[in-house]
């Protein structure tokens, strides 16, 4: 089976070439008018990408995340939610190599069959990086005005975490 997989990729370049070449597709200017089209869109996004990685560092450096834990613990105690899931459902939005990070740190301190472990694993399935992707997508194509994208986006990560404490609460 690992002999398989480390042929599909080069069998289906393969694929491809002997596809272009019957189709008559001249290979490598088609190739370099994509590359050229790749480089153009990686300048388009780029500003874009800067400004979310420093807004995003802003935000973690500047311990907001901490004081709403420490005022909104003593409620989420009294449902049973961990305290240790709340940094990666903050972060999950915005960054989804930081709530990684913060994923692998559970699974280190708790283990990743743990209730809390689970949940971060279910969290990290039922979320996505919105901001990321309104900051990628929209930032390539020139959209500035997002009008209900962010806050929809937003509110089905919301929805997504919640879902997410009752299905592990109800099954594990």
């Amino acid at each position: 089976m690992s002999n398989l997989s480390k042929l599909i990729i080069p069998l289906f370049v393969l694929f491809v070439v002997f596809y272009a070449f019957r189709k008559k597709v001249m290979i490598y200017d088609t190739f370099l008018e994509g590359a050229k089209e790749g480089l153009i869109t990686v300048f388009h996004i780029f500003p874009s990408i800067i400004a979310m990685v420093f807004a995003i560092n802003i935000f973690l450096n500047s311990h907001l995340l901490e004081t709403m834990f420490s005022v909104i613990s003593p409620l989420l105690e009294k449902i049973n939610l961990p305290l240790n899931i709340l940094p990666m459902a903050f972060v999950r939005p915005i960054s989804g190599t930081a709530s990684l990070a913060i994923m692998n740190d559970i699974f280190t301190n708790f283990g990743p069959d743990s209730f809390v472990g689970r949940l971060a694993s279910t969290i990290q399935g039922c979320t996505d990086t919105t901001i990321y992707v309104l900051a990628l997508y929209f930032g390539s194509i020139k959209i500035n005005k997002t009008r209900h994208a962010l806050s929809t986006g937003l509110f089905a990560d919301l929805i997504g975490i919640i879902a997410s404490f009752i299905v592990v609460s109800l099954i594990f």
